[in-house]
């Protein structure tokens, strides 16, 4: 009597697995489905896939965004939480790092004094010459001046625009969201604990590739330019912070001109 238990036990047990192996050989009845419990852009084609995650980002009122970004003026790594009248974060750059914050139009700029004495707040980040040993004394002083200070930047000083972009969120995400080449389908993969699907410029992403979200808003999670050319993070998408302007005597206005120590 227990023999047949047992037998009976087993094909109960053996019967649905043989059953699900048979369905999956014809119709993969039993292979899970990777779109299960997602937002369903899994399901669409590539293109479509990044213009759902453009359309998203468009539509968002903040970001928090994070991670290195190459050019030809050289490595940046930008640590920046964006929205349209507004953003604050850092930048770093290979021999230093300044904070950014734009309140509207009004853009401040904080760094120490190492990166007011090698020249770093001149315009577009071109070392400024010193004459003489008193020279660069003064420089020095100058420097010890602004150090930890918010350094109001002049609208007309050529270092304006090239600071602002840092915090434009439109700008970045413009530069930054776009695939080049034939879009095609990729991996599934997680962001931040969230599945995303990849959409890539090219097979191998020369044109970039983006991680989708997969739960929630299909907001873009993740982009890596092609070429080896920096990685970004996307992350807080639709939350607000605030801003709030420095206090006034931790603020120095130069007028016209950054000062170029």
């Amino acid at each position: 009597m227990t023999a047949l238990l047992t037998a009976s036990r087993i094909r109960r047990a053996v019967l649905p697995l043989a059953l699900c192996a048979g369905l999956a050989a014809g119709l993969g009845a039993c292979a899970e489905d990777p779109d299960e419990g997602t937002n369903g852009v899994g399901k669409l084609a590539p293109d479509a896939i990044e213009q759902k995650a453009q359309t998203a980002a468009d539509g968002a009122k903040a970001v928090r965004l994070a991670g290195t970004l190459v050019s030809k003026g050289g490595t940046f790594k930008l640590n920046m939480r964006l929205k349209d009248d507004g953003a604050s974060g850092s930048v770093t750059t290979k021999s230093s790092t300044f904070e950014l914050l734009r309140i509207g139009d009004e853009l401040y700029l904080k760094a120490d004094a190492a990166f007011w004495t090698h020249g770093e707040g001149g315009a577009q980040g071109s070392p400024a010459p010193s004459a003489s040993a008193d020279a660069s004394e003064a420089d020095s002083e100058a420097a010890d001046k602004l150090d930890d200070k918010y350094v109001k930047v002049p609208q007309d000083d050529p270092s304006y625009k090239q600071l602002r972009g840092f915090t434009d969120m439109d700008l970045l995400l413009d530069g930054l969201i776009g695939l080049h080449g034939d879009v095609v389908k990729g991996d599934r993969d997680k962001i931040g604990g969230i599945r995303t699907v990849k959409v890539k410029g090219g097979e191998d992403g020369e044109g970039g590739t983006l991680d989708v979200a997969l739960e929630g808003t299909p907001f873009p999670l993740q982009f890596a330019r092609g070429g080896g050319a920096g990685v970004v993070v996307l992350s807080e998408w639709d939350k607000d912070f605030p801003l709030e302007a420095p206090a006034p005597g931790e603020t120095l206005d130069y007028g016209k001109q950054l000062p170029r120590t």
